[in-house]
This record gives C-alpha cells, structure tokens and sequence, in this order.
C-alpha cells in the first residue's frame, strides 16, 4: 500500500488518577508513582511531508520559539537520528488547554514523532521514539506507547494496565495555566510519599501530591476543586490546572456537568485504555 503523503492523528489527553512524589534524584527529577489513563478529547495534527527538509507549524504558538516548541524538537530528533532529508508542514488544531494538566503539549510530541515515524519511513521502533520522547517530557512516552499504565521512575517505568475502568470524567479547565516548574520546585511539595502498590491505589487509596501546593498558589483550582467535591471525590491531574471527578456512566457525568455554574468551562470525557493515535495508524 502506498504511504500517503499528508496524514492527520489524533493527540489526546491524559488524566493522572494520583500523583505521589516518592524522592528526588540528584540531577532535581522528581521520583514518582502515577496512574496514566486517556480520555476521549484530543488536539489534532495534520501532517504534509514536503521534500525541502523544512519543518513548518501553524498556528505559531504566542510566546514560544519554534525552536522551542515540542513538536518542532520531535521532527528534528528524528530527522538528526535517521538521517531523513524529508521535511513537514504540520497543522495543529489546538483543543487541549495549556498549563492544564492535560499533558498536552507531550502528546502533541508523541503524535508528531510516531506520525513522522510513520510518513517519512524513517522504521523507528516503538522503544526508540520512546527513548526519544523521554527528552523532551517525562510523559511523552506513555503517548508514544499508546497504553494506559502505571508509572514508576520519572514517569518512563511504564506497566501496561489494559483492565483499568473506562469510565466517564467530569473536568473542569479553571481559568489559569499552572507552571509545572513553579511546583516541582516549591519548598513545600512533599517529596517522600512512600510507595504503594498498584491495588491499593485502585482502590482509591492514593492522592495527588501535588494538590495543596497548587491550591495554595491558584485560587481558581482551589475553587473548583470544591465545586467538584459537592458531587463526589474530585482530584487535580498532574500539577494541574485541570480537576476531575470519575463517574460510573456518561449520565451521572452529564448530570453532574449541567449542575455546574454557567460560567465554568467543563467538559464530559471516556476514559480509555488504549489511545486513539495508535488505532488512527492501525485502521
């Protein structure tokens, strides 16, 4: 089958079901323990292979360097590692909010390094876009990988958790972008939570480290982490902004999402097991 010269793959989000921050290495990572699990919301990217070597994105992101922008970084690793004189043109159609938890910007890398891998034939293994995905984030690998997981190291020690519950997330977008490096750095942050195993964070035993700190600095997330905990047990995902509740069923969610203030952005998501950038290549 011939290879298409233009592709479009979805780039979607992730939630951290909890986050425990167990140390810190030497170098300032930060040792962890998480729950990575997809939900159904994506950005998009269409990918246009040209024969100029060129990498092009648009929209421009304000504020960032294209050089600086993690999809760009993602198309140049794999031209430098492979050699490949081919060039891109890629759209991102943005949906995610930034700062938000979401992971993003990591997905938008993953989709563009397994979606090259896939356009230019430049026959990476899954294993070395992961490898290459880790330099840029510590969840890019998971989206390159493309399973829901448990998480270990840096977020890299990924276990394949196939049997988790789909089930339906209420999210709210509180109106700020939480800087990740603000909180990783905090004096406050615990950083010696100790280990759990994987049954006992199922059953709900684990929180998000970084929750308190996030609460203290931005009042919004504060605010709608209590407005979400009027209808069950909400928690933030990563360092934030973005606050969840986990539902048995899309009406529980959709029931719990017109309850909300008119004035809040919030939106009903499936959580999925295996990510529908994978599937997009598969089908």
């Amino acid at each position: 089958m011939p290879i298409p010269d233009s592709l479009t793959l979805p780039s979607p989000a992730k939630l951290n079901l909890f986050l425990h921050i167990t140390g810190q290495r030497p170098n300032g990572y930060h040792e962890l323990q998480t729950i990575f699990q997809f939900i159904d919301r994506c950005d998009e990217l269409t990918f246009k292979a040209n024969n100029s070597s060129q990498i092009t994105i648009t929209p421009a992101i304000p504020g960032v360097a294209l050089e600086d922008n993690l999809i760009y970084r993602a198309a140049k690793m794999i031209q430098q590692k492979t050699g490949c004189t081919k060039g891109v043109d890629i759209h991102l159609n943005k949906i995610l909010p930034m700062g938000g938890g979401l992971g993003g910007g990591s997905s938008n890398a993953a989709t563009a390094l397994v979606g090259l891998n896939h356009l230019w034939q430049t026959q990476l293994s899954e294993n070395e876009l992961a490898e290459l995905g880790l330099q840029l984030g510590a969840d890019v690998p998971v989206f390159v990988r493309g399973k829901a997981a448990w998480a270990q190291g840096v977020g890299e020690q990924l276990t394949p958790m196939d049997d988790l519950e789909e089930n339906w997330f209420v999210v709210i977008v509180p109106p700020c972008h939480v800087n990740t490096a603000e909180i990783f750095s905090h004096k406050d942050l615990t950083r010696d939570t100790p280990t759990c195993r994987i049954s006992a964070a199922l059953r709900g035993e684990g929180q998000n480290d970084c929750e308190s700190v996030v609460c203290k600095l931005y009042q919004e997330v504060s605010n709608s982490l209590n407005l979400l905990k009027n209808f069950g047990s909400a928690r933030m995902t990563g360092t934030g902004a973005c606050v969840f509740l986990e539902v048995d069923s899309e009406i529980t969610a959709n029931s719990v999402l017109a309850k909300l203030p008119a004035d809040i952005k919030a939106f009903v998501a499936k959580g999925i097991n295996q990510s529908p950038l994978q599937k997009a290549l598969i089908s």
